[in-house]
């Protein structure tokens, strides 16, 4: 058994009643059918030979007992095949459930560092679509191939209870037919199969791109391009199909040629030892229709082996982002509280993963509980880096990092963002509604709680006009909301996680000159009494600020308030104020 198949089933272990329930059903259906063919066929030829012999003989055979057992095996073959839809569809949505939650579970903590190397898109593939083809593996893969051989068994054990002939050539041409032709069909489609999982996976991470970056494209003259590339993997996608569907094609044909002639094989076995008087005339037929209802077992199985190929690519792709490790440790063991929110950073250098040179460079600065600091530099003085450093998505080499007189270290994640806050550009929204995009902000929170923040966050009014209040949807990355409104969403949501330290990471980047002021002026009531880390490149709403740390090349130039700052002549932020008040191209 392939290694990813084997991990496979170790995932699915809590769920194994479930998936040998579902297998025995499937086994259940196929036993009653082929009883049933069996028994209808040494019924209809004994009732035609009782008939042959005159009244007398007619009147002693018995009609009733097995057209109870013909009754008995349609009822349970029908009962059965209901039951092991119900139960196989069960078990595939908990091994859904299962193996999405294990994969999550296994990523959350890589993000962002251990992820760097995957677009948002391939994650997304892989957490979606792979693990819906893995769907197939316990339906088209696991109870196919363990039905097939324990049916195959018992079906030619009863024929061997007649004549062991009977038995064994039963037994081979049901393995070869179930296994030599589905060997066939998977090594014609096994590259196939795996070459079909990746492009559909390059696929959706090209129209995820294409739908994401639209705006560019269009921009840039590039709709063109980019639709051949489209319809260039659609084609290779095509492709794969067609030769799929020609493999499953002479599958098909194969398995109906193998099944007529084991028909005539059995036959040919049996007619003579019909003349020996080994078996009865009457019993020529049960063997007939019996050889025919035996491969219901093995029809599956071409079909399951090329679902072999495809299941085993997309959990090799899921295993090979789950299996990486976690990019630097965590303490495990939740630390006590501090009593105070100081921030200090004493000679820090930080090297992003794979980075030539180190995104902070021996910096140190202090902010005091309940300040309010800007962070100012130009793309690439190590900023955002900051953010990073204290939310812990990256770790730090040298230096130390203490909140509230703790190392940084010291503090689990989870514990570690319960006391921060960050307010981005990329602040997130979900395709639902305003109140489930604010309660990951306060699971618990009550109506009025949510109410209360959208109130702060000057956002109230707007909300209780739409359609649904709360229960609108704001669409995928609120994109049915405008741009300041998207923001506000965002500040309603960081008054209520009501952290005591407060980063804003470019909150107002992308928002025109109006909106910018009015969402800047909003934040007022979200920055009281908080300790706030003002991240940005542009000069406006510093004034705000208790005290600004100049940042270049991961290090801070000079600090200062900004009335102390913005008359020095000699000042990097006077000189960025003469150069129009942005610092995104000094």
């Amino acid at each position: 058994m392939p290694e990813e198949h084997r991990r496979l089933l170790q995932l699915f272990r809590p769920f194994r009643w479930w998936m040998l329930a579902g297998a025995f059903l499937s086994l259940l259906t196929i036993l009653a059918n082929f009883g049933l063919m069996t028994l209808s066929g040494w019924f209809l030829a004994s009732a035609a030979f009782a008939g042959l012999g005159g009244w007398a003989t007619l009147n002693q055979y018995n009609f009733f007992l097995p057209a109870v057992g013909v009754r008995a095996f349609a009822l349970t073959r029908v009962l059965a095949r209901w039951s092991e839809r119900v139960v196989t569809h069960e078990a595939t949505f908990r091994l859904l459930a299962q193996l999405r939650t294990w994969f999550y579970t296994r990523i959350e903590p890589l993000a962002p560092a251990g992820l760097q190397e995957y677009r948002s898109s391939e994650l997304l593939s892989r957490l979606v679509s792979d693990i819906d083809t893995l769907n197939n593996f316990y339906l088209r893969v696991f109870t196919p191939f363990l039905v097939a051989g324990v049916a195959t068994l018992i079906m030619a054990g009863f024929f061997a209870l007649y004549a062991w002939s009977l038995g064994l050539a039963l037994l081979v041409l049901l393995a070869l037919t179930g296994l030599l032709l589905p060997l066939w069909s998977q090594h014609l489609g096994a590259s196939s199969s795996a070459e079909l999982t990746r492009v559909q996976a390059r696929m959706r991470n090209q129209l995820i791109d294409a739908l994401q970056g639209m705006g560019e494209i269009i921009t840039a003259n590039a709709a063109e391009r980019t639709q051949a590339q489209l319809l260039a993997e659609n084609a290779a996608l095509l492709t794969q199909q067609r030769r799929l569907a020609g493999i499953a094609g002479m599958g098909s044909a194969g398995m109906g040629f193998m099944a007529n002639f084991t028909l005539w094989v059995i036959l040919l076995l049996a007619i003579p030892l019909v003349g020996r008087r080994t078996i009865t005339p009457a019993e020529l037929p049960m063997f007939a229709l019996g050889t025919m209802a035996a491969f219901e077992a093995v029809l599956a199985l071409p079909l399951a082996f090329q679902f072999l190929g495809q299941t085993r690519e997309a959990a090799r792709r899921i295993f090979a982002v789950a299996d990486n490790p976690i990019p630097f440790p965590e303490a495990r063991e939740a630390i006590t509280a501090p009593s105070h929110f100081d921030i200090t950073l004493e000679n820090v250098h930080l090297r992003y993963p794979h980075a030539s040179q180190d995104a902070l460079q021996g910096l140190s600065l202090h902010i005091g509980q309940g300040e309010r600091v800007a962070i100012l530099g130009a793309t690439g003085a190590g900023k955002s880096s900051i953010a990073n450093l204290l939310l812990r998505f990256y770790d730090y080499q040298q230096g130390s990092v203490r909140l509230g007189g703790q190392e940084l270290k010291a503090y689990p994640g989870d514990q570690l963002r319960q006391y921060v806050a960050l307010l981005s550009q990329r602040s997130y929204l979900f395709h639902s509604s305003i109140r489930d995009n604010l309660l990951l902000a306060k699971g618990d929170a009550e109506e009025e709680e949510l109410w209360a923040a959208l109130r702060q966050a000057q956002l109230e009014d707007f909300v209780r006009s739409l359609p649904q209040g709360l229960d609108n949807v704001v669409g995928e990355g609120g994109v049915r909301l405008s741009g300041g409104q998207a923001r506000r969403v965002a500040i309603a949501r960081a008054i209520l996680k009501n952290s005591p330290v407060l980063i804003l990471d470019e909150p107002s980047e992308g928002l025109d000159a109006l909106t910018e002021a009015r969402f800047l002026e909003d934040l007022r009531v979200l920055m009281e009494k908080r300790t706030v880390i003002y991240i940005t490149h542009r000069l406006l709403g510093l004034e705000q600020m208790d005290r600004i740390y100049v940042l270049a090349q991961g290090r801070v130039q000079e600090s200062g308030t900004y009335a102390d700052l913005i008359q020095k002549p000699d000042s990097l932020l006077h000189r960025f104020a003469e150069l129009g008040g942005t610092l995104l191209h000094s």
